[in-house]
């Protein structure tokens, strides 16, 4: 389900369970996979990544439709992540190696830099055609990490963006072959691993202190 291994300073973390979709097992795994990854030994950054051709299809709507009752405790948790991400202390980067969807999308936003493919996979936000209104923290979220008219189209009409159109846009910052996805977040988390872990974190939660205040 969730694969940490270290190649030099950067640990790589892959989701490898089918869409990656945030089941309580699948959180309970990446979850203690941060454990392991905060308690590690500096220098170090992070890069996630997925399987085949999913990145993360984000939030787990089969299991949630069992019980309605279940979606606030499973939200606070899905809010939790993200406030997790953001205060990580390592740089991180997100190598999207496939279709990164919903709160899966914004699980990518957390990261400090984004490396899409460029051939196949998608960047979307298509809570407007399923019905679901973002919560004020996921809303907080897209709106800090991305131009504000980027945050606007993506959440008001759903659209797909492509690794191209992602980096146009300012979602992402390098669009390459799929074989090339995750040696390129490699190389841009591989400098930045001797920064301060500890600053790195402060430093993002003052910047991100408004989205942390309403994920928390």
């Amino acid at each position: 389900m969730i694969d940490l291994r270290r190649e030099g300073d950067v640990h790589v973390l892959r989701f490898d369970d089918g869409e990656n979709r945030f089941s309580p097992d699948f959180l309970d795994a990446l979850s203690a996979a941060l454990d392991e990854l905060t308690a590690a030994p500096a220098p170090k950054a992070l890069v996630t990544t997925g399987t085949g051709k999913f990145y993360s299809n984000g939030l787990d709507l089969d299991w949630l439709s069992a019980d309605a009752d279940r979606w606030g405790p499973y939200l606070e948790r899905v809010h939790g992540l993200f406030a997790r991400m953001l205060t990580l202390p390592m740089p991180t980067v997100a190598a999207v190696n496939g279709h990164a969807f919903a709160a899966g999308a914004m699980l990518s936003l957390t990261h400090d830099y984004r490396v899409m493919r460029a051939d196949r996979g998608w960047f979307c936000l298509p809570e407007v055609d399923l019905g679901l209104p973002f919560t004020p923290g996921m809303s907080a979220l897209i709106q800090a990490r991305l131009p504000k008219l980027t945050a606007h189209e993506a959440m008001v009409t759903g659209r797909r963006y492509a690794g191209e159109d992602a980096v146009a846009t300012g979602i992402a910052h390098r669009a390459v072959a799929e074989a090339e996805v995750t040696a390129t977040a490699l190389a841009l988390a591989a400098p930045l691993a001797a920064k301060d872990g500890a600053t790195v974190a402060r430093i993002r939660t003052d910047l991100y202190r408004p989205v942390l205040d309403v994920l928390t």
